[in-house]
């Protein structure tokens, strides 16, 4: 079975391209949804996440305040980087885990898994290809804009805190151009899903 990455800018378009592809019948994992499941009430990460931030970061229910968070990490970058050593391995953990899972089931030629800091975080070596998903940082800004209702600087605040889109396109093995019309960015996955299904992964000789 072939491991593969799906990452790309935030507002690249990722989310759309993850349903396309589950639509079509592959394996998906979010790990965005990962990144929420892990942090959920009573679990050790949302623990730490107290420890560190304090309880202003938490609803009243007790539950994760995630705008709250947000607005700590994105103002500073040491916070950021401790919220990723709390959450960022039991999110690999549980994608290693499914990956095993299916490896194991032997049913499905391709999975595919939405990181959006795979390099960030330096796991681009735990797939077999890695696929980006890009567009113009204006057409990124005017995404983010209108999806979460940020202003213009905060818009690019969550833009500078990974990064640029276009030096995760020149490290993949596939590049989505999302720019255009949605029709024409499901015409370049379904080229490239055809691509996959027609290569193998790397058998041990092959990583010797």
């Amino acid at each position: 079975m072939l491991r593969v990455a799906l990452t790309g800018g935030i507002a690249t378009g990722k989310s759309h391209v993850l349903r396309y592809l589950a639509a079509r019948g592959v394996p998906t994992i979010d790990a965005d949804v990962l990144a929420r499941e892990v942090v959920a009430p009573g679990t050790a990460a949302l623990q730490a996440i107290v420890a560190r931030f304090g309880r202003g970061v938490l609803e009243a229910s007790g539950a994760l305040n995630r705008r709250a968070l947000a607005d700590r990490v994105f103002a500073d970058a040491d916070a950021r980087r401790a919220l990723e050593a709390i959450i960022h391995p039991a999110v690999y953990a549980a994608i290693g885990d499914w990956l095993a899972r299916l490896d194991a089931a032997g049913r499905d030629l391709v999975a595919v898994a939405d990181i959006p800091l795979l390099y960030e975080t330096g796991h681009e070596g735990d797939f077999d290809r890695v696929i980006v998903t890009r567009c113009d940082p204006a057409q990124q800004i005017a995404r983010l804009q209108a999806r979460d209702g940020l202003s213009e600087a905060e818009a690019r605040a969550r833009l500078a805190a990974q990064w640029p889109v276009e030096e995760k396109a020149a490290r993949a093995h596939y590049v989505i151009d999302t720019n255009g019309p949605v029709a024409d960015t499901d015409r370049q996955v379904d080229a490239v899903l055809v691509q996959l299904k027609e290569e193998r992964p790397p058998g041990p000789k092959d990583q010797e």
